[in-house]
Formats: C-alpha cells, structure tokens, sequence
C-alpha cells in the first residue's frame, strides 16, 4: 500500500479507513480480479465467430451467448459437468476451462463472451493501490434530488447507452458549489466522477457509494473512498465515464490514484 500525506484525521477514522484500503487491495488483486479480464469477444446475431485462445464458435441466438463444437473442449459448466457440443449462456453466467472462466456478459442488446485469467500478465504485475492518506477535509455533506430524467452514458469504449438518471447530488467542495449525477446502486448511491488531479496525480476519472439518503435527502460523501474503476486494471472493461457535470474543477486529493504495477 502507498498513500500520499492529506490532512490528519483521529485514531478510529484512520484505522477504518485503512481496513477498506487493505480490502480493496485484496478484492483487486484475487485470482478472478478486475486484473485477471483478459478478453471481452463482442458477438454477432446469428454470425459464428472463433475466438482467439477458446474453443468452438460463438453466436447471439435469442438474446443468448451461444457456443458450439465444444465436445471436445474439456469445459466444464457451473456444476462441474463436461460440457456437450452446445452450449447456451445468460448474462452472468460461465464456463470453466482449467483455472480460467469463460462468461457470457450483456451490454443493452450487444452480447460478448467474456475470459477471465488468474495467469494474466496484468494481474502478475499488479502490486497494490496507490492511494491518498485519508483526510476529513474530503468528507462533505450533501443533498440529493431525485430524477426521473434520462440520460445519455459514454462508455470506456466509445458505446453510448441510455439510462434513467437516478438524481443529483449538491454539495460543496473547495469553496466550489457541484450538483452532479449520481445512480441508485445496492449500497446507496453510485457517482462516476473525476476532478483536477485526473489523468495526472490520479486516474482519469473514479468511482465513488455514497451512503442512501435520509428521507429528507441529505446524506454524506467521502471522497476518501473514492475507487479505482476495473478498466483501471483490465483495458477489456467497459466502465462508464464521468458526465459533464461531474467533472469537477477542484482536486480531490482523497482516495485511489493509480494502480501500482511491477
């Protein structure tokens, strides 16, 4: 683990702090690690494509990842059964081909076969999370409106999507005003967003949970931990990019920068 110095926090912050550092680091660095994706195969309706390094021919059928020729693979499926000629994915779900997984992933009506690698070489040369200390200068209170406006999401990739925006955060920063969007996500709320440091002290953008808000739409965000997202790791991801409105003109001197790499 590197951090950068920030301002000084007490005992108890530090010490949390530091115990979602070290989870990150693990979560990061597993054998099935954003690190270990080393292809993401887009696939055609009714078009049969081979694939560098996996057997068979792959296809969409009925919104499916569909592979054939696979008899001979040795693949396995998820209950550790040889797999027959055909086989037939949802979103989500995998192969087994020795220590590597294949897995059928969705994007809107796109549909790709996913491998992931514990033996990729990016996951090798992963050492850890450059990080900032952690600092309550970067720990703001916030009020979130709810939205019900859809929006346009560029992607890592170049691909658009569209999505309904789950509303706005305001909050305060640097002396600077922000109102940016933000999800609903499990935990609460997701926010993409990058700042002054990104592309230069820091990744080119990050992500952030922020904690559900109370009924009166107040809640809290800790920029400290704010998160590497996986195209951070793997180039074969697809994370969606900051908006307009959540590029921020202050640094934000909190949270991941950079993955460490041999």
């Amino acid at each position: 683990m590197s951090t950068q110095q920030s301002t000084t926090t007490g005992d108890q912050f530090g010490k949390r702090w530091a115990a979602w550092h070290d989870s990150r680091e693990r979560a990061v660095r597993a054998p099935y690690g954003p690190a270990a994706l080393v292809a993401t195969n887009w696939l055609a309706d009714g078009v049969e494509l081979e694939l560098d390094t996996v057997a068979g021919a792959w296809t969409i059928e009925d919104g499916a990842v569909v592979g054939t020729g696979l008899a001979s693979s040795g693949y396995t499926d998820a209950s550790g059964q040889a797999v027959g000629d055909r086989v037939t994915l949802t979103a989500g779900e995998e192969l087994r081909d020795g220590e590597r997984i294949l897995r059928a992933f969705a994007r809107d009506d796109q549909r790709a076969l996913r491998v992931l690698d514990p033996a990729a070489p990016g996951r090798a040369a992963l050492l850890g999370i450059d990080s900032y200390a952690p600092g309550d200068g970067y720990v703001v209170s916030a009020t979130f409106r709810p939205s019900t406006e859809q929006v346009d999401v560029l992607q890592a990739d170049g691909y658009v999507s569209r999505k309904d925006l789950g509303g706005k955060l305001d909050f305060t920063l640097g002396g600077a005003r922000f109102s940016i969007d933000a999800d609903h996500a499990e935990a609460g709320l997701q926010v993409v967003f990058a700042d002054a440091t990104s592309g230069d002290e820091s990744y080119r953008f990050r992500f952030l949970t922020v904690p559900a808000p109370e009924a009166d739409g107040t809640t809290t965000i800790d920029f400290n931990r704010a998160y590497l997202p996986p195209c951070a790791f793997s180039d074969q991801f697809v994370c969606p990019t900051p908006a307009a409105d959540n590029r921020l003109t202050v640094p934000v001197r909190a949270g991941e920068r950079n993955a460490i790499t041999a």
